[in-house]
Formats: C-alpha cells, sequence, structure tokens
C-alpha cells in the first residue's frame, strides 16, 4: 500500500485544489512504485512529480496573490522548502545515483502533505470561497458591484 493515498480526510472541498491535491498523491504514489524499478524509471517518476509539484505550488501562489496574500508568507515559505529538498533529492538521484535519498523522502512527504492541506491550504481554500461568495452576490446586485 502506497505511503500515502487519496482519502476524503484530504478534500478541502474545493474542486481546483482537491484535483491538483489528488494529482499530488497520485504522483508521489509513482515515485514510491518506481522506488523498486530501475533507474531511468525511478528518475522520470520523480521528474514527473517535480514538475507537478512546481506547477502545484506556482498555481497555489497564484491564488494565494489573488486574494491579497503578500509574497512574503508562511504558506509560500513552506512550498519554497518543499521545493528546495525535492529540487535536491533530484539532483542526488542524478548526480549520484542515490536512491535511498528517494526512498527517504517519499514517506516524509506523505507525512508532511496531509498535515499542509488540513492547515495552510485549508485556509486558502476558505478564503478563495469566500473571495467567490462575494463575487456572486455582487453579481447578483449590480448595486454592490
Amino acid at each position: 500500500m502506497p505511503a500515502l493515498t487519496w482519502s476524503d480526510a484530504l478534500a478541502l472541498q474545493q474542486p481546483e485544489i482537491d484535483d491538483t491535491h489528488r494529482e499530488f498523491v497520485d504522483r508521489l504514489a509513482g515515485v514510491e512504485a518506481a522506488l523498486g524499478s530501475d533507474a531511468t524509471q525511478l528518475a522520470a517518476a520523480l521528474e514527473a512529480f517535480v514538475q507537478h509539484t512546481e506547477a502545484h505550488f506556482a498555481q497555489e501562489e497564484r491564488w494565494l496573490q489573488e486574494i491579497g496574500f503578500g509574497a512574503d508568507h508562511c504558506h509560500g515559505k513552506e512550498h519554497r522548502q518543499v521545493l528546495e529538498l525535492v529540487h535536491e533529492v533530484q539532483r542526488r538521484l542524478l548526480q549520484q545515483g542515490d536512491v535511498a535519498v528517494v526512498g527517504a523522502l517519499v514517506p516524509a512527504l506523505a507525512q508532511w502533505f496531509p498535515v499542509h492541506a488540513q492547515s495552510m491550504d485549508w485556509g486558502l481554500a476558505q478564503a478563495m470561497q469566500a473571495v467567490q461568495a462575494a463575487n456572486a452576490t455582487k453579481a447578483g446586485n449590480p448595486a454592490e458591484a
């Protein structure tokens, strides 16, 4: 069984976020599954995970900017720390063939992600829902616009 699987406990009831999170979980499971394969397959699975995670975090950063968070918020700092770690793991795999570091990354991210999703991403989802509700109210009442 993968270190992390998608479940309703991870869902934030914000479809765009939930879809991205589901893909994160799937890509991480892909890395985990590739741990028993050859180096080329592992590197490809890790690259797919890295690309997803970069795009995932960049999208969340755009949403945070749109709802008024400044550039130096703790959510973004956490994203940058995770990306630094993931990039270092990828570098060590590609340059040194260090499969063990990839093996250590998977459970670490499987432990980190639910906490991050249910705290920082939950706050983002709530703020997005509030903005969407306010926009819907304005659209329904042109006098407020």
